[in-house]
């Protein structure tokens, strides 16, 4: 194997393993090996060393955060910019929280449970109007003619 030039492409393979080298995620016999032809190999030590370039490179910079909002602002410029295309219109779910809803549906569960159970029918219905003369249903058999 002809080492590799200055400007040339280090091959993907010698990449992956340089790389779980200096990751330690190399099994031990593998580690020796990839350590021995960093050692001996011009390749595979220029591909260590830009890759250890790279990652002081890389550790100086600090993890940026998104703002606190930051989602809902992308979501409302996308929904400015599309005029809804993108994005239906809001449902009462999206516009007021699951919490709220709940207690306003556990009230009117218990008024109409509190209503129902004062009622003197147990329903809804007011009671039926009862006429003193008049004869219960199914009893005109049992009671005899003059």
């Amino acid at each position: 194997m002809q080492p590799a030039l200055e400007g040339e492409p280090i091959a993907d393979d010698i990449i992956t393993a340089v790389s779980d080298y200096l990751d330690g995620a190399l099994p031990p016999d593998r580690r020796a090996e990839v350590a021995g032809k960093v050692a001996s190999d011009p390749e595979w030590k220029r591909a260590h060393d830009e890759i250890s370039a790279t990652r002081d490179a890389l550790s100086g910079l600090q993890k940026a955060r998104a703002p606190d909002q930051f989602d809902q602002e992308v979501t409302g410029t996308i929904n400015r910019r599309s005029a809804g295309r993108f994005f239906g219109r809001r449902t009462l779910g999206d516009r007021v929280p699951f919490g709220v809803l709940l207690v306003i549906a556990l009230v009117l569960l218990l008024g109409i449970a509190y209503v129902m159970r004062s009622s003197m029918t147990g329903s809804l219905k007011p009671a039926p109007k009862e006429d003193p003369s008049a004869v219960p249903h199914g009893s005109q058999s049992l009671i005899p003619k003059p």
